[in-house]
């Protein structure tokens, strides 16, 4: 009888994927994933090093599965991710019912080492200092049939003050444009409607081949060559930099079809102080016409943003200055942070670090005030027709209320109706027009105008998964790709930079 495994995932984006991957690994060795996870032979915790309570969140949870350990010695526990590149040894020294620590460079090991632990009868403690195996090379068990997550990069060159993440995910290292758009493919194939694109800076994509002469295009050129999949209908990428973000990327997203209008573009701070202090490369006025630019060419593009308050020395100005930019921006959504100092960032030695209190009220008001403005920019979207690929587990209030819930093109969360319409799944695409807007989601309450029977609904109603493993994809290559054939459209794979 196999043995049974859960995985709980904390934190980003990045994480969610990578957690994928660790799935497949599991799944690839013989585990089963387990019909209720509070039985599972297996628990691996999958942590983020970046909020203040991680840590807490993280032992406190290892505590509740400590009962479970002691009645069944054969179970076993795993922790990897951020928090485990972070500490180490600290976790089986705090929790010495753990069984194995891995970190972000060595996802791939996770299979062995739990044998080796069970082999040995003792922890397992391995942490690689360096990449071994790019993650998207592994096998995957995909969360969804019809959107897929495509890493395009690992690790970041930035030097944030409060930023941990470089210091446990490493320099930037940049997949081929070969092997992204192999994976895109391979998704599109098996059903798949929408991919992301994931890196800590996606737009940075293509320094690690250039050769010293960075194509700043490379972007740009893997979002159009995303345009030429056949069967992909929505593409959206995250996260960008402000300081790397460039008008070829606008074109890009505005001329290809399946690139989505939306973008998350990360503010921090509207105070240049404060950005200046973060070692932040951009401040508000640049921040603001990036905003203008977008709009100009994509009128109707939802950006939402990321905002710390109370970074070290953040007076009353700085925070004003920042609701300023806020109030001017108009994101459609955003989500905020208090600051809190992470050991090892260069921040958390700062003099002048604030209040509790202090931070709180600020954080209150920032909130209240994007509220609003989230409130109104969906009370816009009242009357319009949108498109939107149903989702499953999105809509928590779905039971109650008898809707169905999705995502339009731009990113927004629609709850629906489906009126007479019957037979709608996750993965199938619907029009709606739109009846109310709230703060965080639309409403359309008049049934379905149209709806559209798709693979990736079927694949939903079956349970089947894709994989996005092309035959074609082997080991990992950095740097420089070789010379390939001329391209045959204008839209494909460049010869020298490739398509991030």
């Amino acid at each position: 009888m196999s043995r049974s495994y859960t995985v709980r995932t904390y934190g980003c984006q990045m994480n969610v994927h990578d957690s994928e991957r660790m799935a497949g690994l599991l799944e690839d060795a013989g585990y089963a994933r387990a019909d209720d996870p509070d039985t599972a032979d297996v628990v691996v915790f999958n942590t983020c090093a970046v909020r203040e309570n991680a840590d807490n969140k993280l032992y406190g949870n290892l505590g509740h599965l400590r009962p479970r350990k002691q009645e069944n010695p054969d179970m076993q526990i795993a922790v990897g991710g951020c928090l485990a590149q972070k500490d180490r040894d600290t976790i089986t020294r705090r929790a010495p019912w753990v069984d194995v620590v891995f970190g972000t460079h060595n996802v791939h090991a996770l299979p062995t080492l739990l044998e080796r632990a069970r082999h040995n009868e003792t922890a397992q403690v391995e942490i690689a200092e360096a990449l071994e195996v790019f993650p998207s090379t592994l096998p995957a068990r995909r969360d969804s049939a019809y959107a897929g997550w495509v890493s395009i990069s690992v690790g970041c060159n930035n030097t944030c003050t409060f930023c941990i993440v470089p210091s446990l995910r490493g320099k930037e290292r940049d997949r081929r444009p070969g092997d992204v758009l192999a994976e895109v493919q391979a998704l599109a194939a098996d059903g798949v409607l929408e991919v992301t694109l994931l890196g800590q800076n996606v737009n940075a994509y293509g320094q690690d081949f250039s050769d010293g002469d960075l194509d700043r295009s490379a972007f740009s050129k893997l979002l159009r060559a995303c345009g030429d999949v056949e069967g992909l209908e929505r593409v959206r990428f995250t996260s960008p930099h402000p300081r790397d973000f460039t008008s070829d990327v606008i074109a890009a997203m505005a001329e290809t079809p399946n690139v989505c209008p939306q973008l998350h573009m990360p503010l921090q701070s509207g105070s240049d102080d404060v950005l200046r202090r973060m070692r932040r490369s951009y401040r508000s006025e640049r921040f603001l016409k990036i905003l203008a630019d977008v709009r100009e060419s994509i009128p109707d593009a939802a950006i939402t943003t990321d905002i710390i308050v109370g970074f070290p020395g953040e007076t009353e100005a700085d925070f004003q200055a920042t609701l300023d930019v806020v109030e001017a921006a108009r994101f459609s959504a955003a989500f905020t942070f208090q600051y809190s100092p992470r050991p090892g960032t260069p921040a958390a030695d700062l003099p002048d670090q604030l209040p509790k209190k202090v931070v709180q009220e600020r954080y209150e008001r920032l909130v209240a005030l994007q509220e609003r403005i989230s409130w109104e920019e969906n009370r816009a979207q009242e009357g319009r027709t949108v498109e939107v690929l149903v989702s499953a587990g999105e809509g928590r209030k779905d039971g109650a209320t008898r809707r169905l819930t999705g995502r339009a093109r731009d990113g927004r969360l629609v709850h629906f109706a489906p009126g007479d319409t019957t037979g709608i799944r996750p993965g199938d695409v619907v029009t709606v027009t739109v009846d109310r807007g709230a703060p965080h989601h639309l409403v359309a309450d008049g049934g379905v105008l149209t709806h559209r029977r798709t693979r990736a609904g079927d694949a939903s109603e079956a349970g089947d998964r894709p994989t996005g493993a092309p035959t074609t994809l082997g080991l990992p290559v950095f740097g420089k790709p070789a010379a390939e054939p001329a391209p045959v459209s204008p839209c494909a794979v460049p010869t020298t930079a490739g398509a991030r």
